[in-house]
């Protein structure tokens, strides 16, 4: 058995997509339109291990102008978890793309984020935790993740 890769429905393909290349450094490896079935798919993969890969579904607006899916807040996927080389320097960037550090790194180990989408992510600093430094040493926890 091989994994392939998981499916997160999104609203919003292009900040979902920044997020993932911009804010975590994942690259797109690849995309398909289907006009039939009225959807996007656009898949990322890390530069490490691009074949275990995150599948963006983006089901176009209803044609008859009915509202999009609700896909609620996103709870009961739980998350998608990545190690990072450096925990405080991730997350430092994800603050100046405007992303909300969601339960900051106080321990140099572990961090949570949230897509433009709501899909909670885990981020885990490679090998062992940092020392704990500012601001994330006093920074509250804010929201849910």
């Amino acid at each position: 058995m091989k994994y392939l890769h998981a499916m997160l429905r999104v609203h919003d393909l292009d900040a979902t997509g920044r997020f993932l290349t911009d804010g975590l450094g994942l690259r797109e490896t690849r995309r398909m339109e289907s006009p039939q079935g009225r959807f996007t798919l656009v898949y990322f993969g890390a530069p490490v291990n691009p074949e275990a890969e995150i599948e963006l579904t983006y089901n176009w607006p209803p044609e008859d102008g009915s509202p999009p899916e609700d896909y609620g807040s996103a709870r009961n996927f739980g998350h998608l978890a990545f190690e990072v080389d450096d925990i405080y320097a991730l997350c430092a960037h994800l603050q100046s793309m405007g992303i909300t550090i969601n339960r900051p790194p106080r321990d140099g180990r572990m961090a949570f984020v949230r897509t433009p989408d709501l899909i909670s992510i885990e981020l885990l600093q490679k090998g062992p935790a940092l020392p704990p430094q500012e601001p994330w040493l006093s920074m509250p926890n804010t929201g849910s993740w």
